[in-house]
């Protein structure tokens, strides 16, 4: 957000800037979501609703999970918030005590630090690097299992990474999983729609059915629909879970708004048209971005499957200088504001994910604009000396 602040700031001096930075979809739903929305509002009660969610929103969500495989959840299984964040948020309080030990990987998407600060939990990090694809694997997952922590928070697709786990890998996590019964899991897997080159998406669910009892699978509407403005997340698991987030929720928020709802459910139940073309279209973006990264000598950057970011090890221009602005290099923020104020090109550092040595690249820019801010990446760092 600092970032898209500062790209908006020059923007609006005058700059001509191209944002690779925040992590928005950059398209609409589609006609009939506006439809349902218009239809709430003209026959709105203005009345409270339910702390859990509607029952039509939920069986909405019910079906949309069963299409990946994740089956037999009723109503009790299941709970709304104001977006994944939120939910992610009321697990954590409803989860954590303070001094209890929630652990995920590195690199991490930036709220997960900030919300396990905020209820008094410690951390544990899980380092990932470029080396080992951004991937935890079984061994590293054992390792911290081991100690006990309360929660173990996994993210796939990755943000900010964009990586994929295969069937295969998620199986291999799913064993070491079963092995220690007093550990809560939270699969933030908000992008399980974005997944390309036909990989596929998979949940520990499917790997060991008996996990059900203790995983919590996360959506949302914003990325899959165009609809982060929205603010509509769900969670899937154990009713016991799924009643605290409602208890949560009656006090927090009370309820989703009835012309959200209404639009929730037209985004579910209706077309999928829409985000099946862009999924298709952020795998093409994604091939260009990789393309010019590896004109890049000595840039580091594993093939993302999903999602739509690219997470380059850059860490091979820090000691240089730009030549013709003599900005010196010394690490991720200094490329990153160098890039933006000599090129207009805003990416965002990769220490805010926890991994200093990569920036990441959000390619969800109009589409004329990619090529144009991909040049200019290219033309920075072939003019760092």
């Amino acid at each position: 957000m600092v970032v898209a602040e500062k790209a908006k700031r020059l923007k609006s001096e005058g700059r001509d800037i191209i944002s690779f930075s925040i992590g928005v979809p950059n398209f609409l739903p589609g006609d009939h979501v506006y439809a349902a929305a218009r239809e709430a509002l003209a026959k709105d009660t203005g009345q409270y609703g339910s702390n859990r969610g509607s029952d039509a929103l939920l069986d909405a969500f019910i079906a949309h999970i069963a299409q990946i495989g994740l089956n037999g959840y009723e109503r009790a299984n299941v709970a709304t918030g104001i977006g994944a964040k939120h939910v992610i948020f009321n697990l954590c309080e409803a989860l954590l005590d303070e001094g209890d030990t929630i652990c995920f990987a590195v690199p991490y998407w930036t709220s997960y630090v900030d919300i396990a600060e905020i209820v008094n939990a410690k951390i544990e990090l899980l380092p990932c690097p470029a080396s080992q694809d951004y991937k935890m694997t079984p061994a590293q997952l054992d390792a911290a299992l081991a100690k006990k922590p309360k929660v173990f928070l996994f993210n796939n697709p990755s943000n900010p990474t964009g990586m994929v786990y295969s069937k295969d890998e998620i199986t291999a996590l799913a064993d070491v999983i079963a092995k220690y019964p007093d550990t809560w899991v939270i699969t933030d897997d908000i992008y399980n729609r974005m997944v390309f080159d036909g990989l596929g998406y998979h949940n520990f669910v499917h790997a060991r059915p008996e996990l059900r009892d203790r995983v919590i699978f996360l959506d949302s509407l914003s990325k899959t629909y165009g609809m982060p403005g929205w603010r509509v997340g769900f969670l899937a698991g154990p009713e016991s879970v799924a009643k605290a987030i409602a208890t949560m929720n009656s006090n927090h928020i009370t309820n989703i708004p009835e012309v959200v709802t209404a639009a929730a459910i037209a985004a579910l139940s209706g077309p999928q048209t829409i985000p099946e073309q862009k999924n298709a279209e952020f795998a093409a973006k994604r091939d260009q971005v990789l393309a010019m990264l590896a004109t890049l000598p000595g840039v580091v950057c594993p093939r993302p499957q999903g999602a739509f970011y690219v997470f380059p090890d850059i860490s091979v221009a820090f000691g240089k200088t730009h030549g013709p602005t003599g900005q010196k290099i010394a690490n991720d923020v200094d490329f990153c504001n160098a890039l933006l104020d000599a090129k207009g090109v805003a990416c965002v550092p990769g220490s805010a994910f926890g991994e200093p040595r990569a920036l990441r690249i959000s390619y969800t820019c109009p589409t004329p604009q990619l090529a144009p801010g991909l040049q200019r990446f290219k033309e920075f760092f072939e003019e760092l000396k």
